[in-house]
């Protein structure tokens, strides 16, 4: 047997997928990640970005990282343990910190590191992480790369969280919970959440990659949402979303943060997040705090684009966030219904098995503050063709 063997299989399947026209990964875009974007010299408008505030192309974000790239060059040679630590590193962990209410924050080089090396610093052989079924893939991957044990409950199921609770009563305890669920757009139930760890003595880690500057009052996330900052003791978060750049963190007790920063492999053994970076996530910062009307702009959008999917006849699910999933069900009619968006120029990201479950493919679209009500229109209105011609609405 070589162990080149699935590759060649694999490519062989690509290869059939991409002559019937259903593949729509790896697309190259060709412009900034705007409201719309370049995909093949046509301009289409972008409904898969996670740009949810529009801040990728601020004019701040952009000089900010410039300057850092004229002061500190492109990148750190090193790891953060040994010589890759610089002033702004230490800079944006104190804005961090102070922007969520936590005692200390420590940035990682992507969102993915930084699930990876918490959850494998803390969950230890005596101790068990447990999470919802829908949790994102580096949730998953921490885990494995664990010491630890590791259950999953039926996603938002409490019953089933309390179950494995009172199962391991000697054991630390670790609840894993995405704040919004990154393919559907609804939200943990971070009240029970809480309430069942208080109750059994667990602790509570909250990756709320897709509700920082979305969700909460003053953009602070989920656990702001539910006025529940204090009460959730670790938020994890990424600068690739409302934050405009990449890199990831974490904030939480001083105590548990130094351990993490000695203790967690992905932090020790990775290079540092670059100045650029760097400097790009603290600008994006400050604009979500002196700048609330892009969320409310946001927000305005996102009722718009769900109540026009749903007018439509579209399944929605259970979202009530700017995430909005168009429920199809079968893989093959939610890729045809992604090959007629992008014929009307509207851009979207098609999720089949095995990241949904079976029978529940979808197409995942999200809005963006700086999306204008007529580009919204015009995409309710392909999608109102895409639908009819594929027979997912009348």
């Amino acid at each position: 047997m070589d162990i080149f063997d699935k590759c060649f299989s694999f490519k062989q399947q690509v290869e059939t997928v991409k002559r019937e026209g259903k593949y729509f990964y790896f697309r190259k875009i060709s412009s900034a990640q705007g409201p719309e974007v370049i995909l093949n010299g046509h301009r289409m408008i972008m409904l898969g970005s996670n740009n949810y505030l529009g801040l990728t192309e601020d004019a701040r974000v952009k000089e900010a990282a410039i300057a850092a790239i004229k002061k500190y060059g492109t990148g750190c040679a090193g790891s953060r343990l040994l010589n890759g630590t610089v002033d702004i590193h230490e800079a944006l962990e104190a804005q961090i910190a102070s922007f969520f209410g936590k005692e200390a924050a420590v940035v990682f080089s992507t969102g993915m590191q930084a699930n990876l090396g918490c959850i494998q610093a803390l969950v230890t052989q005596d101790s068990i992480a447990i999470l919802d079924k829908f949790d994102h893939a580096s949730i998953i991957d921490g885990c494995r790369l664990a010491y630890g044990d590791f259950k999953r409950y039926p996603h938002n199921d409490m019953k089933s969280l309390e179950r494995i609770l009172k199962c391991h009563p000697e054991r630390g305890k670790l609840i894993l919970v995405d704040g919004i669920f990154s393919m559907e757009g609804d939200l943990a139930n971070l009240p029970e959440i809480v309430s069942l760890a208080r109750k059994y003595g667990a602790r509570v880690m909250v990756d709320d990659a897709h509700g920082i500057g979305v969700m909460g009052e003053n953009g602070k996330g989920t656990a702001e949402h539910f006025h529940l900052e204090k009460e959730v003791d670790i938020i994890m978060g990424t600068f690739s979303k409302s934050l405009a750049t990449i890199g990831g963190f974490i904030a939480a007790r001083k105590d548990v943060v130094e351990y993490v920063k000695h203790v967690g492999r992905a932090l020790l053994f990775s290079a540092s997040l670059a100045p650029p970076l760097v400097a790009a996530a603290s600008t994006a910062f400050k604009i979500i705090e002196a700048e609330p009307e892009r969320r409310e702009q946001l927000w305005r959008n996102a009722h718009f684009w769900l109540n026009g999917l749903k007018s439509l006849g579209f399944d929605t699910g259970y979202s009530t966030t700017p995430i909005v999933p168009v429920i199809i069900g079968e893989a093959d009619k939610t890729f045809e219904m992604c090959y007629y968006l992008e014929e009307y120029g509207v851009f979207v990201s098609p999720v089949v098995p095995p990241a949904v479950p079976p029978g529940r493919a979808l197409l995942r679209t999200s809005v963006m503050a700086t999306h204008t009500q007529e580009q919204l229109e015009r995409a309710l209105d392909a999608f109102a063709q895409a639908g009819r011609k594929a027979g997912i609405i009348s």
